[in-house]
């Protein structure tokens, strides 16, 4: 998900592993490259569109991972790798609260912390309790954090203000020790 550097899918997908690459702006609405990678014209959102309202046909190419799943008839994920552009919290939330979360084997995924996110507000300390309560969740569920990356080509951001020696972007790398 996200991010135009696709070598990571590549090399699993040339490995054998399955790949399923989800990039809202590709032509067609499913590419298949090579036997075992699928680029397909969706994006992954924290809620599902609702045809009804008209502000939701615009962008009837976003669904939550779940609903994905579903249609694809997968029951787990072995690693979701996502860049979702500063909709990660929403998006591990919804994540948490369906228990997809539990049918993934590793989680790795861009966080932003220059500004709450999308659908997230309140002040600064409400958003980082938030953020908190989201990272101590996955712990709850047994995941642990094996890597972090600290993108220091990214503004040095937190939550619109300038922070020395920090990031706005980090890459958090999780893996779920309850994996079956």
């Amino acid at each position: 998900l996200g991010s135009d550097d696709n070598q990571f899918e590549t090399s699993m997908a040339n490995s054998g592993c399955e790949v399923h690459r989800f990039d809202p702006s590709i032509k067609s609405a499913h590419i298949q490259e090579g036997r075992h990678l699928w680029y397909h014209r969706l994006s992954i959102d924290w809620r599902d569109p609702n045809p009804a309202i008209a502000a939701h046909k615009l962008h009837s190419n976003t669904k939550k991972l779940g609903t994905i799943m579903n249609e694809f008839g997968h029951q787990k994920i072995d690693v979701l790798k996502a860049d979702v552009e500063s909709a990660e919290w929403k998006i591990l939330e919804n994540l948490i609260l369906e228990d997809v979360v539990e049918q993934i084997g590793q989680l790795v995924f861009e966080v932003h912390i220059h500004w709450p996110g999308f659908e997230v507000s309140g002040n600064d300390s409400t958003v980082v309790r938030y953020w908190y309560s989201l990272l101590r969740e996955l712990e709850l569920k047994d995941f642990r954090l094996f890597h972090t990356y600290k993108d220091l080509s990214k503004p040095q951001m937190f939550l619109k203000k300038e922070a020395f020696n920090a990031s706005s972007c980090y890459t958090l790398s999780w893996v779920n020790t309850r994996w079956k």
